[in-house]
This record gives structure tokens, C-alpha cells and sequence, in this order.
């Protein structure tokens, strides 16, 4: 069954989540989660979370991670895939990285592609344009890679992810990232569904243009990320890129993902929505803005914010 939001409804019988309490985590880690939890809840960013853990500690980060979504799941939240982040080398010099990292989406985080989006549901955003994977069947093998990832796919769609940070001035790390479900915030689902037959999403081009803006925003003639003039089909152009930028090629992105996911005790099922990382640099959204992607081969989606103040 398919959801409104154009999501492959997961079977019930196979929780992808263990229910129940917070798992056991260090003091600091408990720490890092509670500042974490209070910026979503005051609007309020935090400092980073790094001092707070051991240097490097990806592993603690992602303990952080899996206390936050085993907390909204046990409130209630319901998980309908993944997201890979950190996968464009542009993306990753933004933020002084040097790995790819995961995060957790929730149905209550994907927008229509129809909606306005209120800039109160998010900090500090902005967003970048990528290629989708809806998957027909579970990815749990020993070996997993690009071509097990297409015999499982579903099939892939443009899409838009509002990334966001609980993290003041998006001061992160790797260890701020993780442990913050990997900046994640909202996404948006584009209604062309494509097969994978045929298609080379290495090649795949994308255009991001803003083709609106609200008074806090940039207007059109110029504005942060930018990497190109106005399009022909109107509006500035913010960022662009293709697929062989995500590691190399969006199938091996989301095998890289399954393996680690995998590994991780949680592994991709049937149903599940990834986004398979940013195919140009993240660009600053302000309320009033609205975006255009259009990814070769595959399709185009839109995002609309509404005008006002973000929390």
C-alpha cells in the first residue's frame, strides 16, 4: 500500500526499530541528547555536542542517534526509511568532513509535493536536490552491493531534502552530525516514479534553482551557493551536479548505507524510502523561498516555503 505522501507502506509484522525504553548510554552521551532534544523542543540551536563525546567517536555519536529515534518511536512515531548525508565531496568540504553518515526519517518529516512548508518546523535549513530509492524487497545479505541494490529498488524519484541542524551555525562535525540523525529535518517526494531499467544515474544532471523569494531570502539575481545565472525555465540557479558525485554512483551510496545499517543492527526493509544523498552544495533557505529541482532522466520536484519567521 502506498501512503499519501507516496510512500510504499512497510510490512507491520517487522518493526524496523526495537520498541521500548531509551537503550543505555553514558552520562555524556544522556547529555548530549538532552541539549539536543531541548534545541528541537525550545528552537532553540545548542552548541555542538562534541566536547561531550570522545573525539571522533562515531560510534558514541550514533548511540545518541538510536536513544533520540528509539524515544519517538516509543512516543508514537512511525520510521519510513533513511537518509545518507555526507556523500558529495562539495557537501563535505562545506562542513570540514571526510565520511559519509545516516539518519532516520519519520513519516511525519516528508512534506507534499503540493504543500507550503512552515519555516517554524525547522532551525536553521537548507536544501539540496537527490535522487530517491523506493525499495521492493528487504537489503539484509551478507554482500551487498550496487547490483543488490537495484534488483531491490522499487524504482527512484526526484527529490528535495530541507536539512537541518540542532547545532548553533551549523558548527558541526561528524560526531555533531550523527548524533543529530544527520541534520536531518524534512523531505519532499516528486510524483514521477522511475524504473531503473535503462536508466545510468551516474549521469543523472541536476539543476536546484530558487525561483522565489520571501524578504529574509536573496532575491534572484544573486544569493548564497549560487553556481550558475538564471535558467530557461526562470530563476537563479543555486546549485547543480550529477550522480557520479555521490560516492561515485547513487547504487553504491545505498549500498554502502545497507551495509552499514546492516551492520548497525537495523537493516533496510522492504518499503523504505532513502535518499541517497546531495548530488550539489546545500543551499540557505529563508522563509518565503521556493526551489525547483530538476534531475535528467528521473524528474522534478518542488518546494514552497511559507513567509514569516523560523523558530
Amino acid at each position: 500500500m502506498t501512503t499519501a505522501n507516496g510512500i510504499l507502506d512497510s510490512d507491520a509484522d517487522k518493526p524496523l526499530f526495537h520498541r521500548g525504553v531509551r537503550g543505555v548510554v553514558s552520562p555524556a552521551q544522556s547529555r548530549a541528547l538532552e541539549m539536543l532534544v531541548a534545541a528541537r523542543a525550545t528552537g532553540q540551536p545548542c552548541p555542538p555536542v562534541r566536547g561531550l563525546l570522545p573525539d571522533g567517536d562515531v560510534d558514541a555519536a550514533y548511540a545518541v542517534q538510536s536513544a533520540w529515534v528509539a524515544d519517538q518511536i516509543a512516543a508514537g512515531a512511525r520510521v519510513v526509511g533513511r537518509k545518507i548525508g555526507l556523500t558529495n565531496p562539495v557537501v563535505q568540504a562545506q562542513f570540514g568532513v571526510d565520511r559519509p553518515d545516516f539518519g532516520v526519517l519519520f513519516e511525519s518529516m516528508a512534506c507534499g509535493p503540493a504543500t507550503q512548508i512552515d519555516s517554524a518546523r525547522t532551525l536553521q535549513p537548507k536544501i539540496e536536490a537527490e535522487i530517491a530509492f523506493v525499495l521492493a524487497e528487504d537489503l539484509t545479505g551478507p554482500m551487498i552491493e550496487p547490483a543488490e541494490v537495484a534488483a531491490a529498488t522499487a524504482y527512484v524519484v526526484a527529490a528535495l531534502e530541507i536539512v537541518d541542524s540542532r547545532i548553533a551555525g551549523w558548527d558541526i562535525g561528524i560526531v555533531d552530525t550523527v548524533a543529530d540523525n544527520g541534520s536531518s529535518g524534512l523531505f519532499v517526494l516528486g510524483d514521477r516514479r522511475q524504473r531503473l531499467d535503462g536508466l545510468d544515474l551516474a549521469e543523472c544532471a541536476m539543476t536546484l534553482r530558487r525561483v522565489g523569494a520571501g524578504p529574509d531570502g536573496p532575491g534572484e539575481s544573486g544569493g548564497a551557493g549560487q553556481s550558475g545565472g538564471a535558467g530557461q525555465s526562470g530563476g537563479e540557479v543555486v546549485s547543480a551536479g550529477t550522480g557520479a558525485s555521490i560516492l561515485g554512483h547513487p547504487l553504491a551510496a545505498v549500498a554502502w548505507l545497507a551495509a552499514a545499517v546492516r551492520d548497525h543492527g537495523r537493516p533496510l526493509r522492504a518499503g523504505e524510502v532513502v535518499l541517497s544523498g546531495s548530488l550539489g552544495p546545500m543551499v540557505a533557505v529563508a522563509p518565503g523561498d521556493a526551489f525547483h529541482a530538476d534531475i535528467t532522466g528521473i524528474g522534478q520536484v518542488s518546494a514552497v516555503f511559507a513567509g514569516g519567521t523560523s523558530s
